[in-house]
């Protein structure tokens, strides 16, 4: 049933992404929808020196959590004992809540499906560039100022290029969307999806061993968990073909990056790497200067106008809370088995 009032919410970030997350109409919307002080953003669950705070705290139903926000543990029931719910203008809540909250069973919601949406456009721009051999051809045009000539080109292009998606995450499906209209041949990997569900998205399901050996492009999208740890280690890397493409906009963690470093060293293979193990690399790392490498600072995901995305579906969450509807991207304890 929906509440009498709206419900009594409080901000729980890096003050700084407020203003990108939720501009002037979309704050007014919330406004609408919650009963919270725009001004009054906390970063520390712990401070009790600021009354309007702990007074705050001690009213919220709702916490509208994003980038900087604290880990939410015991300390914050203490707080917030009226606590029902934690809406979240990011993607991953696994280093965000405690199990206490989970315990009491307040409700997480995640924005991480508008995350994925810049992720994936991301993705699909490197896949698309690189089928054509952009970056090494933009390496060669610096230092010759000349046309490339038939017998370069010749491999390149992405008619029936095959690509391998390691992960139907949210991530991984919103690419295989996005992959659907090209002439491309698409592999799947992901222990939860069968042949019928890869079919069904676009793909056809395969080993991770055969998609490494099979495409011209892997991609990940798996999430970051003790069985996914350096999944792609020296063993598997080899099985990639020569010439071929490795896209991470994951985790670092996913790839043994010495071993990549080896592979990349040798130009074996190429990469698109937008997180690393570690980030930022070493100043040192060969990867920063290697061509064929094209490395980015970690902004595939939501930057600048692409927050108000995140805020949006905050606030879409918020309405539903208010009225008495289910969550429409509720994260549950047992999920975070399988997801980042």
């Amino acid at each position: 049933m929906p509440s009498a009032s709206p419900p009594t919410a409080v901000f729980a970030m890096d003050p700084v992404h407020l203003p990108l997350l939720f501009p002037p109409p979309l704050l007014a919307r919330l406004r609408r929808a919650a009963d919270v002080d725009p001004a009054l953003v906390v970063r520390d669950f712990t401070d009790r020196t600021d009354p309007g705070v702990t007074r705050a705290l001690s009213r919220a139903e709702v916490l509208i959590t994003g980038w900087g926000c604290p880990h939410l543990d015991e300390d914050v029931l203490g707080a917030a004992p009226a606590l029902r719910a934690v809406l979240h203008a990011a993607g991953s809540v696994r280093a965000l809540v405690g199990e206490a909250l989970w315990r009491r069973g307040v409700a997480v919601s995640s924005a991480v499906t508008g995350n994925a949406v810049p992720v994936a456009e991301y993705t699909l721009a490197m896949i698309l560039l690189a089928g054509k051999d952009v970056f090494a051809h933009r390496e060669r045009f610096r230092a010759t100022h000349a046309r490339p000539d038939a017998a370069r080109t010749a491999a390149t292009g992405n008619l029936g290029r095959r690509v391998g998606v390691v992960g139907a995450s949210r991530v991984g499906r919103r690419l295989l969307e996005l992959l659907r209209p090209h002439d491309f041949e698409i592999l799947l990997h992901d222990p939860y999806v069968d042949a019928a569900g890869a079919a069904a998205l676009g793909a056809r399901a395969v080993t991770l061993e055969a998609l490494l050996a099979g495409s011209d492009v892997v991609t990940l999208h798996a999430p970051d968990l003790p069985g996914t740890h350096h999944m792609l280690n020296r063993e598997r890397l080899a099985l990639i073909r020569d010439g071929g493409v490795l896209v991470n906009t994951a985790r670092g963690a996913l790839v043994d990056h010495a071993a990549l470093t080896d592979e990349l060293v040798a130009g074996r293979l190429s990469a698109i790497l937008d997180v690393t193990e570690p980030e930022p690399l070493p100043a040192d790392s060969p990867l920063y200067t290697l061509p064929n490498v094209f490395l980015t600072p970690h902004v595939a995901g939501a930057l600048g106008n692409e927050l108000e995305r995140l805020g949006r579906l905050v606030v879409e969450e918020l309405e539903r809370l208010a009225s008495g509807r289910p969550l429409a991207h509720q994260v549950r304890h047992g999920d975070l088995t399988r997801l980042a």
